[in-house]
């Protein structure tokens, strides 16, 4: 597929899912690969977190949840996002942790991820803090805002081997694979 066909494919996509949002409801899960700046999404979730709590900002981060199926309606609290890659290893979901890919497999799909906001979050054990990427290239320039044009945020996905074991294989979560 030429970059130019997988560029209207995909602005066809996030034109479908915002219509759909904006037709039916706010959606259980969000596609956070049709986001163009998609940390301005993750900022307003916890926005609507500190306000409907009455806490500081500055005290609120994600947690994160795997899930094994897409939730029927939305958390009272945070957000569900899909439309996740992982590049270097795969999620398995009979065991519930990251995985060695298998032979010839590059990208696997991420399942739906619930972003949990939570006060004073500290790393618990038993994760890798996986970078998420918009594009494959991995590397970006700080915007006006001051956030990177690709670097998105860190999710903790749960691990049976330590991080060191996943940052040498390169293990990340990508947003597009197309360009």
């Amino acid at each position: 597929m030429s970059f130019v066909a997988a560029w209207v494919s995909d602005l066809k996509a996030r034109t479908q899912f915002l219509n759909t949002w904006v037709a039916e409801a706010i959606p259980a899960v969000f596609w956070i690969s049709g986001f163009y700046f998609p940390q301005a999404f993750l900022t307003g979730t916890l926005q609507n977190y500190a306000r409907k709590h009455v806490v500081s900002i500055d005290t609120i981060n994600f947690a994160f949840k795997v899930l094994a199926q897409p939730p029927p309606k939305r958390p009272s609290d945070g957000c569900c996002i899909r439309g996740l890659f992982l590049e270097g290893a795969r999620w398995n979901p009979q065991i519930g942790f990251l995985d060695e890919s298998n032979p010839k497999e590059l990208y696997t799909d991420m399942p739906v991820i619930w972003l949990i906001p939570e006060e004073n979050h500290k790393k618990p054990s038993g994760v890798y803090e996986c970078p998420v990427y918009k594009t494959l290239t991995r590397a970006g320039t700080l915007s006006t805002t001051g956030h990177s044009t690709n670097y998105v945020l860190a999710i903790e996905v749960p691990s049976r081997e330590a991080e060191p074991h996943w940052i040498k294989r390169g293990v990340a979560l990508i947003c597009a694979l197309d360009y």
